[in-house]
């Protein structure tokens, strides 16, 4: 590290810890070394203090210790004529940057409890988002793990202009790389340049507006020692392993525009500890490779169109675009768009006009490959702010092609079309809802070009099980209409197919191994009665997948003899969980959570826990961030049980195994199901009910207590007794 980088990077370092000390020392006057700190909504503390150094702060007072810390870091001061301090002095100082920032960033959620949102969404009065909290780690840190994300940039500062900074940001999204932005330079802001030029920020479009201050640069390096913590299975405090873990597996790099001022510098030092390096667009003079990132440390002087590839090249990311004749932008970056009323230019479906989508078998002289049809009006034909019925149709034809692996192909209609800029796709089936905004209409986007995403992607990543592919899309209303009563009867078939299977006649189990990478001895097996509980996968879905790909994460498990079938306990899957475990797990049951439950990762929609004193259980849906009867929030729970073990009281499930027949019956079922959060209750409702009137008790929807009646056992309680719940008069749920 050059003589002139060092000295600034250690001057920046004073600057931020002598601003940390004077906010700790106005705020202790305020409020007191009790007052609680810390980001909302997380485990983590102040997660790179905690990451760290092993350190919890949970109080005011508990900053004091590391402000001390802090100043043991810094080296003396130094002027540019002193001799060389050297790497290390600028390391140490970088980290205590990040110690600094994050106090003063606590101290401001102390001061100021709604500068920052909560969410992952921005709104049109505020754009900070702040730390994330434990909801999106899991959600968006996944995407780091499996590859979906090859990294992120840390933007600083501001572009010279807002088209400049949207061609930058429109670069990294297509390359599926997220944009972390912090800082101003000029009295302009990246996140600000893009809101500017009527680009949507937040977490679902990967631009990140973290804060409009260099302090806010700290949420970014937060993520990532949490990702190091979470899914690395790093304890806090074993510093060396999770700045390996970032420089080895979170491919990020710090993207400074416009002047790079000594704060800069200091937070530049600090990311240098996790191998992350900069790459700058103004002259940072006498730059020397440091050992510690892949190539250089710093890179410096780039043009504006250079700038992303040059950063990609040298942190050794490897980035994989495919080119599509589309004339819009396309990636994962762009799945979470929003098209607003005032943006539309075309909307089909979500109860406006009927719409289906619908992948179907045809023999190989049926299938013309790469025929892309738009029957009826197409988006040209059509003026702003229409509505058209629509029904998209992909026939394929192959020799290894089975009617089981429609349904896999169709799913990812759902994400395709997501990831073409200015279309927004939800839901499936015949519930689907698709906008498309005047900003991609004006650019000569069309609907046959659906097609042509359906048949490049689906080659591309599906091509081994088909060999042609051709699309109709449907604009007629007589037309849709009549494929949507013809998908519909598929649809009936397939759903008839999973629900009329059971454990108890089929002898074949699928394991899902997908998350073992942050969770080593979780080993998911999934059964026609107890889907995955990530929510992703039942059992058709993974014999398609081993049929697919012989070699994935879901091979077949021979179920074997049956050990004890109230709770659910073969001695097949027990051999295949010890070998899949590498020994750590030597079996489980599928339908208890009291008796040696199935392992956890972090990565399950729902967990549910024993509630003794109301003799039942509880379940709580990630997305549902308030306390819950047991005492813990979600993502306490997930921290406590999610990393792989069995752990007897506590398990993790999908939503819609709790409507499932075999749902934790070795325990009594849905019978004791006692609380779940109101949004959840909504959600599974309709399906919740019929299993209970299957049960004999039709009404257990409205037994079951939610946060509007309490979160604590004793709250709820009278409320169950009141009711007649059954959980009551059940035999005592621990035996």
């Amino acid at each position: 590290m050059s003589k002139i980088i060092a000295s600034a990077a250690i001057r920046g370092a004073y600057k931020i810890v002598e601003q940390a000390e004077k906010k700790w020392r106005q705020a202790m006057d305020k409020w007191g070394a009790t007052e609680p700190v810390g980001f909302p909504n997380t485990a983590y503390y102040l997660p790179v203090i905690y990451g760290i150094l092993g350190e919890k702060v949970e109080k005011l007072g508990d900053m004091e210790r590391i402000l001390k810390r802090c100043r043991s870091l810094l080296p003396p001061p130094v002027k540019e004529s002193h001799p060389l301090p050297y790497l290390a002095p600028a390391l140490d100082a970088g980290m205590a940057t990040f110690f600094a920032e994050e106090i003063i960033e606590a101290i401001r959620y102390l001061e100021e409890p709604n500068f920052y949102l909560r969410g992952e969404e921005v709104t049109d009065e505020n754009i900070w988002l702040g730390a994330a909290d434990d909801v999106i780690l899991r959600k968006r840190g996944i995407e780091f793990v499996d590859g979906t994300a090859p990294g992120f940039a840390a933007v600083l500062g501001a572009a010279p202009t807002k088209e400049i900074a949207v061609q930058i940001a429109q670069e990294l999204q297509q390359k599926n790389i997220y944009v972390f932005m912090s800082g101003e330079y000029n009295s302009k802001r990246f996140s600000e340049q893009l809101v500017e030029a009527g680009v949507q920020i937040g977490w679902p479009t990967r631009l990140v507006s973290f804060g409009p201050d260099v302090t806010a640069t700290v949420f970014a390096m937060g993520f990532a020692t949490r990702a190091a913590l979470s899914f690395g299975g790093i304890e806090p405090g074993d510093y060396r392993k999770i700045l390996i873990y970032n420089k080895d597996r979170i491919f990020a790099f710090a993207l400074p525009l416009g002047y790079v001022t000594d704060e800069w510098y200091a937070n530049a030092a600090g990311a240098v500890n996790f191998g992350f390096p900069t790459v700058a667009d103004t002259p940072i003079p006498e730059i020397l490779p440091s050992g510690i990132c892949t190539y250089e440390h710093v890179v410096s002087n780039i043009t504006h169109d250079k700038i992303v590839s040059k950063a990609v090249e040298v942190r050794g990311l490897k980035v994989s675009v495919t080119a599509l004749p589309i004339p819009v932008a396309f990636g994962p970056a762009f799945e979470g768009e929003r098209v607003r009323g005032e943006d539309v230019y075309l909307e089909c479906g979500g109860g406006r006009t009927p719409m289906v989508e619908w992948v179907t078998s045809k023999r190989m002289e049926e299938v013309e490959d790469g025929r892309i049809e738009v029957i009826g009006p197409e988006l040209k034909d059509v003026e702003a702010g229409a509505k058209l019925p629509i029904a998209i149709v992909a026939e394929v034809a192959g020799r290894n092609m089975q009617e089981d692996y429609e349904p896999i192909l169709e799913r990812q209609i759902h994400h395709l079309i997501n990831y073409a800029q200015g279309m927004m796709h939800i839901g499936q089936r015949d519930i689907a809802w698709l906008r498309v905004n005047k900003q991609a209409a004006a650019k000569g986007l069309m609907l046959k070009h659906i097609g042509t995403i359906l048949h490049t992607k689906l080659h591309q990543d599906f091509g081994r099980i088909f060999d042609k592919l051709q699309v109709k899309i449907y604009t007629e209303e007589p037309k849709v209409r009549e494929m949507v009563e013809k998908a519909k009867g598929v649809y009936a078939t397939r759903d008839a197919r999973i629900e009329g299977m059971t454990d108890e006649t089929t002898e074949m189990y699928y394991s899902c191994t997908l998350c073992q990478s942050f969770a080593p001895s979780h080993v998911c097996v999934i059964s026609p009665e107890r889907t995955g509980l990530c929510g992703s996968y039942n059992w058709m879905d993974c014999k398609a997948s081993f049929e697919i790909n012989p070699t994935g994460p879901n091979q077949p498990v021979p179920k074997g003899t049956t050990l004890n079938p109230k709770l659910g306990q073969w001695q097949g899957v027990n051999e295949f969980v010890f070998k899949a475990s590498r020994g750590k797990i030597d079996h489980y049951n599928f339908y208890s959570l009291v008796n040696d439950p199935m392992t956890t990762c972090g990565c399950c929609e729902c967990i549910a826990a024993v509630l003794p004193i109301c003799n039942g259980m509880m379940t709580v849906n990630r997305e549902y961030i308030g306390p819950t009867p047991c005492g813990m929030k979600f993502t306490t729970l997930a921290g406590t049980i999610g990393g792989g073990v069995s752990t007897p009281g506590f398990v993790g499930h999908g939503k819609y195994n709790i409507t499932q027949r075999k749902f934790l019956i070795g325990d009594g079922g849905i019978l004791r199901i006692v609380w779940m959060p109101k949004m959840l209750k909504e959600e599974i409702g309709e399906r919740l009910a019929k299993r209970a009137a299957e049960m004999g008790v039709p009404n257990l929807l409205d037994m079951i207590a939610d946060e509007t009646i309490g979160t604590t056992e004793e709250a709820i309680i009278a409320f169950l007794t009141e009711k007649g719940h059954p959980a009551i008069t059940m035999e005592t749920i621990l035996g």
